[in-house]
């Protein structure tokens, strides 16, 4: 070993190497979504904070092809489940099934049992089918027939969701909601932005061109960067503030969780990351507060009546809290 090598200079090369790693990663989602790189970014910051991320925005804008660009660029086993009005908490969890042979019950992995589960339209099951994600996407483990069966150690929900269209869906419940790190939305592109998608799917899609260039042994590196980012105290507090914020706003029925303030402080140490920082700065913490903490909240009626929306309410909030200096 070199003469002053410390610990500190190993995880300053394994930073440097993730940011690199990271970085690529982007550029590659980028090839299909073209004009978004700030989206991408906070959709590859949920992947490294081991979070789970909500799509939602209107038809055609690229949801489902994010959720698939992402899972696509990274060597990990992916799943697609079309939730439908008729889906069943067994279609995506897995059923005991007899065995003839045996004439023993055997278990029968849904698929839910992969890396990432790109749920497709997920406010279109019903509640009850909703509700087989519950425990997945905390506990990180399935129950069945009274028998706990666990899920791979890198598992990600991708959901997407069409927000203006009522026929034939169900509102997410809140306690799902909250389990969801972050909330995205794409967005039009712009008319220069969807003249380059004209050209670059002249010859064919891209995302069928599309190339793993990350593994699982290097996204675990890089989310053990992630977790080294340094947060002082006095951001800790910060972060705290603003969330305590939320639960005492007039215009607030429910504010954000505790959950929601872990998932506050993670995003910003990812997003830290993603920028060659070892440090979590304030910019950053607002940077990412509307993806993480909006569709944790819940307006009071008189509220929604005025027309006001949960994003406007914490930016206000974002603008009160005194950030420290």
């Amino acid at each position: 070993m070199p003469a002053g090598y410390t610990a500190a200079h190993s995880n300053d090369m394994n930073a440097a190497a993730s940011m690199q790693t990271i970085q690529t990663l982007i550029d590659n989602v980028e090839q299909v979504i073209i004009g978004k790189r700030p989206v991408i970014e906070l959709a590859v910051v949920a992947l490294l904070c081991r979070g789970h991320l909500l799509l939602e925005d209107v038809p055609g804008t690229g949801k489902t092809m994010l959720a698939r660009a992402l899972a696509k660029s990274v060597a990990l086993d992916c799943k697609r489940l079309q939730c439908t009005p008729d889906l069943l908490p067994s279609d995506v969890t897995g059923v005991p099934v007899f065995n003839q042979k045996t004439t023993e019950f055997e278990f029968r992995p849904g698929p839910v049992f992969t890396n990432i589960l790109l749920a497709d339209e997920i406010n279109r099951a019903t509640p009850r089918a909703q509700s087989a994600l519950l425990e997945c996407m905390e506990e990180f483990h399935v129950s069945v027939d009274g028998h706990t069966y666990p899920l791979p150690p890198v598992f990600m929900v991708l959901a997407t969701q069409n927000p203006i269209e009522m026929a034939g869906t169900y509102v997410l419940p809140e306690a799902q909601l909250d389990r969801f790190f972050m909330r995205l939305s794409t967005g039009y592109p712009s008319a220069a932005e969807e003249a380059r998608i004209l050209r670059a799917q002249a010859h064919g899609h891209p995302i069928e061109r599309l190339q793993a260039v990350l593994g699982e042994a290097e996204l675990l590196v890089a989310r053990q960067a992630v977790s080294e980012v340094h947060v002082e105290d006095s951001l800790a507090d910060y972060v705290a503030r603003l969330v305590a914020a939320t639960r005492v706003h007039p215009d607030l029925r429910l504010g954000a969780s505790p959950r929601g303030t872990l998932a506050l402080c993670r995003a910003a140490q990812g997003l830290a990351l993603l920028q060659g920082r070892d440090y979590v700065s304030p910019e950053l913490v607002k940077t990412v507060a509307q993806p993480v903490l909006a569709h944790r909240l819940i307006l009071r009626p008189q509220a929604a009546a005025q027309g006001r929306h949960a994003e406007a309410v914490l930016a206000d909030i974002l603008n009160q809290v005194p950030a420290p200096v």
